[in-house]
């Protein structure tokens, strides 16, 4: 673990509740609160990132949600299924996710007004959310070094082919898993700020280039570089890059 991000051991505080919405050990999410007089009534989930592989859950997005707690948010930080563990892979991550979020707005203590904000992996699952019409009534999400467009993640071997894993094949293989999990090839149907960070090379900004190009200029979205930032500062509260995440959070929460 030396050569781990610290970010990804960081010790942070415990979150306020822990809700089960189902019978598998992924079926649950985390809430933090913010203190009563900060609180401005929005809930931001959080999707974590690990190119979908079982060795990373939702623990080291810990501190991101406190911090963002801190600063009058209500966080649920939501777990889902990931390659090679029950139910895990392409459908069953999206599906088991959607589940497990419906169940947090249905989370009578969690405000209606709603921000998703994934990182990596994460970061592509809440874009695909964000797609088609998925989730109503939805302020936006916040991809951070996300995985938008599966077709040059797949190009680049990002996560020694992670995408291929997580779909079950190469795109010639299982055509229709990566046309239905690839937002690059669906409509954005809610408003959406993808964050690169400049010294990112786990995934590179070109994702997210590649991800706008197939855009046109109807599309509600936004892309921001968090100047020196690596993969990892994005979901760091102590960097720098912080500042511009949540930034792009709060633009998404104003009337």
């Amino acid at each position: 673990m030396s050569d781990e991000p610290e970010i990804l051991t960081r010790d942070a505080r415990r979150p306020d509740r822990t809700e089960v919405t189902g019978p598998e050990q992924t079926d649950v999410y985390d809430v933090w609160e913010p203190e009563p007089h900060r609180a401005r009534g929005v809930t931001v989930a959080l999707v974590h990132g690990g190119f979908w592989r079982e060795k990373y859950d939702r623990a080291h997005l810990a501190p991101l949600a406190t911090a963002l707690a801190a600063d009058g948010f209500h966080v649920a930080n939501l777990e889902y299924p990931r390659t090679g563990m029950p139910g895990g892979g392409w459908p069953g991550t999206a599906d088991a996710l959607r589940g497990t979020l419906a169940a947090a707005r249905a989370d009578t203590d969690l405000p209606d007004p709603l921000v998703l904000v994934g990182h990596s992996a994460g970061g592509h699952l809440v874009t695909w959310l964000a797609s088609e019409d998925r989730v109503e009534g939805l302020l936006g999400v916040v991809g951070l070094g996300p995985v938008v467009d599966l077709s040059t993640a797949d190009r680049l071997h990002l996560g020694d082919d992670a995408a291929r894993a997580f779909l079950g094949g190469t795109p010639d293989e299982v055509p229709d898993a990566w046309e239905e999990a690839d937002p690059a090839r669906q409509r954005l149907t809610a408003p959406a700020a993808l964050v690169s960070g400049e010294r990112d090379d786990v995934v590179p900004a070109a994702v997210v280039e590649a991800y706008a190009a197939t855009r046109d200029a109807e599309t509600p979205l936004t892309t921001a570089t968090a100047r020196g930032a690596d993969h990892f500062d994005l979901v760091d509260p102590e960097a720098p890059a912080y500042l511009l995440v949540l930034a792009e959070i709060e633009e998404l929460t104003l009337p």
